[in-house]
């Protein structure tokens, strides 16, 4: 039996030592804490408007944000206080996107400083080969009114063609310079009612830098009932023109707000009927994908086992190395531990999203985090019951 196909047999998401093994008594203490505060809903109902208000008044709770949810979840508030996160992943086998976290900014200033801070997030993964991917999120390169307008296809002024054009230059000059520099990077997805542009911007480049290997990447949000088959639309095209498609999967960050605004706008919501239909779509462009893993390459950006589980099982079917390059599994930083170091160990590509930016500039997009935590049935509960099992799994080691 070869060292693989033993570590293979081996990979279970159930093994909490090494889930754990780079956290010391103390961090698991936090960590259950931490979950337990978040399964109790309260810092989604009423933690935001007592710490933004907190935060605005200039009262001094920025330190107790820092040792807590901030650091469990971040990696930092600049590149270079990153590092020391970035160096534990590593230990692991684990490699890191680093995600500059930002968000609700308006200005045209606000959106040059977000692409300069982009690009140097490009500039350090040439200098630590634990760096895989950059990645951005289109809204903080432009106003998301704009993408608005634009997606409903409503004539735009001469200064809005002029505003749009400074978009499409940053969004070019990120996808140029990792493609000169040769770092794949992740374009985020967002809100269905902006995500056609987005997707136009993100395909244009793709034709553009992808021709020899993939190194920009589209978001495909598989909890949205079109979006295999806007997958596949994608990859025939790829295939016609002869570019690599780049392909991160996601269920999806939005769901509560995409069926609201569907019901108070009376249009049919773009949202799956339930969590079977995500769930299976999100498995088929997993296979869909393997299916046409020459032309494809892809990261399932996933918290559930069950598809974790399907990918590994379909890569060892198909006799495709643990490292294949065109496939990689990420999670966020700080959640599902017992999926990314499991797989790492086991020699898959694995990559951890890691936030960062100033504490008082990363709150938004930390509570948009946790809401979307609690709203995933069963996450907190799982998170927690792992780590009280590695706590007796420890205790009983002492004995």
């Amino acid at each position: 039996m070869s060292h693989k196909t033993q570590q293979l047999c081996e990979l279970s998401f159930e093994n909490t030592e090494i889930a754990f093994r780079g956290k010391s008594d103390g961090d698991l203490n936090k960590a259950y804490w931490l979950f337990k505060l978040l399964s109790s809903n309260f810092l989604t109902r009423v933690g935001r408007p007592i710490t933004n208000f907190a935060l605005n008044v200039g009262l001094p709770i920025q330190g107790m944000i820092r040792s807590t949810i901030f650091s469990h979840f971040c990696g930092g508030e600049t590149i270079n206080g990153c590092i020391p996160a970035i160096d534990r992943l590593a230990d692991q086998q684990v490699e890191t996107i680093l995600d500059y976290s930002v968000e609700g900014e308006d200005t045209e200033k606000a959106f040059d400083e977000t692409c300069k801070e982009i690009l140097h997030t490009v500039a350090y993964a040439t200098t630590n080969p634990h760096i895989s991917f950059s990645v951005f999120k289109p809204t903080g390169l432009g106003r998301f009114e704009l993408f608005e307008k634009i997606n409903a296809k409503e004539p735009l002024s001469a200064n809005e063609k002029l505003e749009y054009e400074r978009i499409r230059q940053r969004f070019e000059r990120i996808c140029q310079t990792c493609y000169d520099k040769g770092v794949k990077v992740l374009v985020d997805a967002e809100h269905s009612w902006i995500q056609d542009v987005i997707d136009d911007l993100a395909r244009e480049m793709m034709q553009r830098f992808n021709r020899e290997t993939p190194i920009v990447y589209n978001t495909y949000q598989l909890y949205r009932h079109d979006k295999l088959a806007s997958l596949q639309a994608d990859y025939y095209l790829a295939e016609t023109d002869g570019f690599f498609l780049g392909a991160k999967l996601v269920r999806g960050a939005y769901m509560e707000i995409e069926r609201g605004r569907a019901r108070e706008n009376g249009y049919p919501s773009p949202i799956q009927p339930n969590k079977e239909a995500t769930d299976r779509d999100y498995n088929r462009a997993i296979q869909f994908c393997l299916d046409h893993i020459d032309r494809i390459g892809f990261m399932a950006g996933t918290h559930n086992e069950i598809s974790s589980k399907l990918l590994v099982d379909e890569m060892n079917r198909r006799q495709l190395p643990h490292d294949h390059p065109h496939v990689h599994f990420a999670q966020l930083l700080g959640m599902s531990d017992n999926l990314s170091f499991n797989l790492a160990t086991a020699g898959y590509h694995v990559a951890k999203y890691m936030p960062y930016g100033p504490v008082k500039a990363v709150m938004p997009y930390l509570f948009r985090r946790a809401q979307e935590n609690t709203s995933v049935a069963g996450q907190t509960g799982r998170e927690l019951s792992l780590i009280n099992r590695e706590k007796k799994r420890r205790r009983k080691t002492e004995q």
